[in-house]
């Protein structure tokens, strides 16, 4: 694995390197005080989601909205729900298996509004790219290489910057694949076999944030794979391959008792092992996979995936270059993580920092002494991580003052209503309009975050729990398709569009419904003889 130089500690606490000579030891306080370049990166990425337009970017996803209600919902009642509260679906059964997330961003909500939520997003995301250029670091990348890839990573990953629990599944992705790769390596077998166990622990949390807690069987079997084939490869005939064999063999039942401790510690979470077939079946639903949205294939004419396409021409170049030096566990992960980026764009973000974190070490080193090789031995003695600290707590208390500092406002989180029906919601809540009320799928979140529990909503973006049948009845509605009309019987007793959706062209003419509210974004439906206004 290629280093950028190779950097001995002294007696004297000096440095000395094999590229050349670099600068002498940092005094201790400078060491604590001064940030690293991760420590720049993470306040950098903190402040640029807190303090600019993409604080409100982060709530360009009106699924936020139901998981907040969610959580307070949890909050309230002390229990997790087993039935929806939100649609007008009537003692459906309901998985809300982000229920972890949803009490922690719910509790953000009640006690520092939307800025909470944004903050705890934007703090989450600021760790992930810091973790990765960090470990980058720590596997051998040399630092200019560092900041491109890390900026790759964040170009591509932006096309899900949002306020929702799949930033959490970034997180565990990056712990797990610093644990389980770098226990492949050389190290004390005592060290190794603990540090594996955390992964159970992980798992705990895992499974009740996210369904990406799948991704971790997966990096696990990979992992398995590898150390099998090198198991099956060894021959015991000569000592030194004997011990590799032994040691071989070691790490895949290793690997193998922890995935299956995994698994049962993934069973922790209040629907069991329904749970996993609830997820199996969702994703394995073909319909499903074909209408949503983010499941679909990346669109290529957008920024963040072609972040993603020039990581892919990136790992192509140097798998082909250098492919021999990749285990078979590391090409593996590769082959899985392009399938994965182009199967479906919410992939994107996971795949890249798997990419990265594979080609990084790849790289060409920098040698001699430039700016890159002094910088980054000056980085390595960075040790006191007090900024990120700091720049936590500033950014905590301003979200807990309303966004202020003192008089200056510096943090205004809220819902877009350039993207949302602020407007239209704006509306109903100020005039008695009672019962069901009917938006797109993708304006449903929103709804229950404003109205619960005044109003409850026919549909929301929780796919998997209205089911394909429902669905097809709903997108032929949406597309005014042959009868269009027969999913609105009786189930709306509003009804929220965009302006210039076909449905509501149709609507305008429609005898049955009047509109009665529209401004740039929306137009407010009710039945001709309907609510009192």
């Amino acid at each position: 694995m290629p280093y950028l130089y190779k950097i001995h500690a002294m007696a004297d606490g000096s440095i000395s390197s094999s590229a050349g000579s670099l600068p002498t030891a940092t005094p201790a306080f400078t060491r604590w005080l001064m940030p690293s370049v991760s420590d720049l990166l993470f306040v950098a990425i903190l402040a640029t989601l807190l303090f600019t337009p993409l604080s409100v970017k982060l709530l360009n996803d009106a699924g936020t909205g139901w998981h907040i209600r969610t959580g307070q919902f949890i909050a309230a009642t002390h229990h997790i729900p087993r039935v929806d509260p939100f649609s007008s679906q009537i003692n459906k059964p309901w998985f809300a298996w982000e229920w972890l997330y949803d009490v922690v961003i719910g509790q953000f909500e009640t006690n520092c509004g939307l800025n909470g939520v944004v903050w705890f997003t934007a703090l989450v995301i600021a760790a992930v790219f810091a973790c990765v250029f960090h470990l980058l670091i720590a596997r051998g990348t040399n630092l200019f290489s560092v900041l491109i890839l890390t900026l790759l990573a964040i170009g591509a990953s932006m096309i899900h910057f949002l306020a929702r629990p799949h930033v959490l599944s970034w997180l565990f992705v990056v712990a797990w694949f610093w644990i389980v790769d770098s226990t492949e390596s050389e190290i004390p077998i005592r060290t190794r076999h603990r540090k594996l166990w955390l992964l159970p622990l992980l798992m705990v949390v895992w499974v009740n944030v996210h369904g990406g807690f799948l991704l971790g069987f997966v990096l696990l079997f990979i992992y398995w794979l590898g150390s099998l084939r090198t198991w099956w490869k060894l021959e015991a005939s000569r000592i030194e391959e004997s011990l590799q064999k032994i040691a071989a063999g070691k790490r895949t039942r290793d690997l193998f008792l922890i995935g299956l401790v995994s698994f049962i510690a993934s069973l922790v979470n209040p629907y069991g092992w329904k749970l996993h077939e609830h997820i199996l079946g969702y994703l394995s639903n073909r319909f499903l996979m074909s209408h949503i949205e983010e499941f679909q294939s990346p669109n290529f004419h957008n920024i963040a995936p072609q972040c993603f396409l020039v990581i892919l021409l990136l790992t192509v170049g140097v798998t082909a270059c250098r492919g021999k030096q990749l285990k078979l566990s590391h090409i593996l992960l590769v082959l899985f993580s392009i399938y994965a980026g182009l199967y479906s764009a919410r992939n994107i973000p996971t795949s890249s920092i798997l990419l990265v974190l594979i080609i990084g070490p790849l790289l060409p080193s920098l040698s001699g002494t430039g700016f890159f090789p002094r910088m980054q031995a000056v980085d390595s003695q960075m040790r006191g991580h007090l900024w990120p600290i700091a720049a936590t707590l500033l950014t905590l208390a301003i979200a807990v003052n309303g966004g202020h500092i003192g008089s200056q406002p510096l943090m205004d989180a809220h819902f877009s209503p350039t993207r949302m029906p602020v407007g239209a919601v704006n509306y109903l809540q100020s005039n008695t309009i009672e019962g069901p009320v009917l938006s797109p799928d993708y304006w449903g979140g929103y709804l229950i975050y404003r109205l619960y529990p005044h109003n409850k909503v026919v549909i929301d973006d929780r796919h998997d729990f209205y089911g394909e049948p429902y669905l097809k009845s709903y997108l032929k509605m949406i597309h005014v398709e042959p009868n269009w009309d027969q999913f609105l019987s009786g189930r709306a007793a509003c009804i929220v569009l965009p302006r210039n959706s076909a449905l509501a062209a149709i609507l305008n003419r429609t005898p049955q419904w009047s509109s009665v509210y529209n401004d740039d974004l929306a137009i407010v439906f009710v039945p001709t003889k309907g609510p009192v206004r």
